[in-house]
């Protein structure tokens, strides 16, 4: 335990390096706060590690917009050719699987660097080591060499974030791979079976397919769990549209290596148990994600709120024992996205040391899946607005629409569509936006803040769109899915 007098070692410790705990460390010290940054990476089962900046940075956000950035320029080569540009040997066009792979790691260990430089310049202690409590104020970290070092903090923020679920079937761990270890493998990944039907499946199924390597996806349930699943299916179509081999209702048996080095992995559907076998080159586990709180001795510092699937309760980042805080994917029941991390841990720092009293408002958070055609999304669900007001009491403004740079090289644009879920007494204050097609993140950012404004149907009426943009195509919402009326569009500039 500390001193009786009550001097510790730091006036605040944070477990884990990863975005939030970072951003609370960073501004804790703007306050004066003395504080230590513990982060430790345990490697993937098959031997992935890692740098200081979490999951983001290295196995998360960062890599995954890089690749999916280099399979839409992939595909902007061939489109190119429809707009004039002279491209040699268009078949001979391929990725380079160890240059980009290369390239992306190059960038991460640059943002590892700047971390780590950023720490030093801002006089933030940095442990490389696996926290863990010893009691309520004393933490141990437990140093790469195997060695102890002991420290205490006045305040401490759990921060570990989480890492990727393995199934419990035959040859998992042993041959599997999952998105911890995707952005830096070394050799090209061929025909690959992606397990799990999540964002994170689904992204990587995507970028996969658009680099040349096939892809085939086995859905449990439901593709994008969570998200508004009109909004799911039509992004699972242009999937398959594009060659993705999508499976649903179907769980993973087994997988077993051949003498090859070939994989060969087992399913069955559960509706028919119907079973299917498939070999492929790599087999990609993405089947959620568990918080890393096991290993930090919870019951030692009297922490009691924790839920059963190993994830924090803490309503406003503050556990059962008033000193101590968690922030992020760590916490049960909120979004497990980066800036979330990032906003609640510098709104914490600043009520523990800077006297504020903003709580992080974990509602209408925008977030953007980065599958071949984008999907991005504000507020509520037509399923959740439904379920909370009553199908009488929502009207959906649909439309599908034609994006400009689609014509020339005739891309397909079936699945280009947005729709508005709002109430249906004026002025009609707009619950949720939610939109497939390019850049959809770029779209989707600025509408949020319009929804935290409380934008009605009205003001998005009235408001005069860019144009020739696909943001625009939410200033031209007027058809109702109530009213019947045809939904696509009759014209391009009327």
């Amino acid at each position: 335990m500390p001193p009786i007098d009550g001097v510790f070692d730091y006036d605040l410790a944070v477990i884990g390096g990863g975005s939030g705990g970072l951003a609370c460390a960073k501004e804790a010290v703007n306050h004066g706060a003395r504080v230590v940054v513990l982060d430790y990476v345990t490697p993937s089962p098959q031997g992935t590690k890692w740098g200081l900046g979490g999951t983001c940075v290295n196995v998360g956000c960062i890599p995954k917009k890089l690749m999916h950035q280099a399979a839409l320029l992939g595909e902007s080569i061939h489109e190119a050719v429809s707009y004039g540009w002279q491209v040699p040997s268009l078949d001979a066009v391929k990725i380079d699987w160890s240059a980009l792979t290369q390239s992306v790691q190059n960038h991460i260990k640059s943002v590892n660097w700047v971390t780590r430089v950023d720490l030093r310049d801002k006089k933030i202690e940095y442990v490389n080591g696996l926290g863990e409590f010893k009691d309520p104020h004393t933490v141990v970290a437990t140093l790469k060499n195997g060695s102890k070092k002991e420290l205490t903090a006045k305040n401490i923020v759990i921060a570990v974030g989480g890492r990727p679920h393995y199934p419990d079937i035959p040859g998992a761990l042993e041959y599997c791979i999952t998105s911890d270890d995707i952005f830096s493998l070394s050799n090209p990944p061929g025909k690959t079976l992606v397990v799990g039907a999540g964002y994170i499946g689904l992204e990587c199924a995507g970028f996969l397919n658009s680099l040349g390597y096939p892809a085939t996806v086995l859905i449990r349930s439901v593709p994008l769990r969570g998200f508004d699943q009109q909004m799911a299916n039509i992004i699972t179509n242009e999937m398959e549209e594009k060659g993705i081999k999508l499976h649903h209702r179907c769980i993973p048996l087994s997988v077993e290596k051949l003498e090859s080095g070939q994989l060969k992995a087992r399913w069955t559907n559960t509706e028919t148990k119907e079973q299917f076998e498939d070999v492929f080159d790599t087999v990609l586990i993405a089947t959620g994600r568990y918080a890393l709180t096991k290993q930090l001795n919870l019951p030692a510092a009297g922490i009691n709120t924790v839920s059963e699937n190993g994830k924090i309760v803490a309503a406003t980042e503050q556990t059962n024992v008033p000193h101590i805080y968690a922030v992020g994917d760590v916490l049960e029941g909120r979004p497990e996205l980066t800036p979330v991390a990032i906003h609640a841990g510098r709104l914490l720092a600043r009520r523990i040391f800077g006297g504020a009293t903003q709580q992080m408002d974990y509602d209408n958070v925008a977030t953007t899946v980065f599958t071949p055609l984008e999907y991005g999304c504000v507020g509520l669900s037509e399923e959740t607005a439904i379920q909370r007001h009553g199908t009488d009491n929502i009207e959906v403004y649909h439309a599908f629409y034609k994006p400009t740079e689609f014509f020339i090289p005739q891309r397909n644009i079936r699945n280009c569509y947005l729709k508005a879920v709002a109430l249906r007494e004026a002025p009609q204050r707009i619950l949720g936006l939610h939109f497939v097609g390019p850049v959809a993140g770029e779209v989707i950012q600025g509408f949020a803040a319009a929804i935290k404004c409380n934008i009605t149907m009205e003001q998005l009426k009235n408001t005069v769109g860019i144009h020739p943009t696909v943001a625009e195509e939410f200033t031209r919402l007027n058809i109702t899915k109530r009213s019947g009326k045809d939904p696509n569009p009759a014209s391009c500039c009327s």
